[in-house]
């Protein structure tokens, strides 16, 4: 990366090591820019996850977040029927496509069903289905199992509360989103199945933590290695749904 403009800002810092460059890009704040738009900036650049997304088609650097916890975990199989809530910009469809065999790549393996939901309108993918449908509506569960054709097989979410700027206030409200996502599981998942969910670490997740341990077998909690270390991101993974 070079610095075009003339003016100092953009500066690379390269080491060679193994064929391969260590670069540090450093941004400098523009005046009418906030600090954090700033920092967020420099963060992206110099983030291998969001270069190796660019590099290998990928929507974004969550998809790497659900292949690294479907590879620890297997909940997204052959013929799986997935709901992904606040599915946009799809790249968590993207993973999860080949791997459920929603377009029956496979010979003789079951094809399975990708719904993702979101307020917004998603780019088509090729076995996907994206409906814009908010699924705290009253009536959204019997839309969902409409679609799918039955009960869902996994539910997952990486939604997150809109920024408020003050930990606290953006803890509880990522808290409250993922209990709404869970309620929502309850209502559509079959019996067996997977609820998955990103949650802020915080204090305030043990009442969500109690509640899924009563309706799955098993509920664990972990941070894939693609989530960036300086988060407070994790992701909760509840298994064996009780029906």
């Amino acid at each position: 990366m070079t610095d075009t403009g003339g003016k100092k800002g953009g500066r690379v810092r390269k080491s060679s090591g193994r064929g391969q460059r260590d670069l540090t890009v450093k941004v400098k704040t523009a005046r009418g820019r906030r600090n954090s738009s700033t920092r967020w900036l420099q963060r992206q650049l110099n983030d291998p996850y969001v270069a190796r997304a660019k590099a290998e088609g990928y929507r974004g650097r969550a998809a790497y977040k659900i292949m690294e916890l479907d590879d620890k975990f297997r909940f997204l199989v052959n013929g799986a029927r997935v709901v992904d809530l606040g599915c946009a910009p799809g790249g968590w469809a993207q993973v999860a496509v080949p791997r459920i065999n929603a377009l029956g790549e496979k010979s003789g393996k079951k094809v399975g069903t990708f719904l993702g939901i979101d307020l917004q309108e998603v780019e088509p993918l090729a076995g996907a289905t994206f409906h814009q449908l908010d699924f705290m509506e009253d009536d959204a569960d019997l839309v969902v199992k409409e679609l799918l054709g039955g009960k869902a097989d996994v539910v997952m979410s990486d939604m997150a509360a809109s920024s408020s700027g003050h930990k606290q206030t953006d803890h509880l409200r990522i808290i409250a989103l993922c209990e709404a996502a869970a309620y929502f599981a309850f209502d559509v998942l079959d019996e067996g199945g997977t609820f998955l969910a990103k949650v802020l670490a915080g204090g305030a997740e043990g009442e969500l933590q109690k509640l899924l341990k009563l309706k799955f077998e098993k509920v664990v909690n972990v941070k894939p290695p693609s989530s960036r270390s300086d988060s407070s991101e994790k992701f909760v993974v509840a298994m064996g749904f009780k029906g």
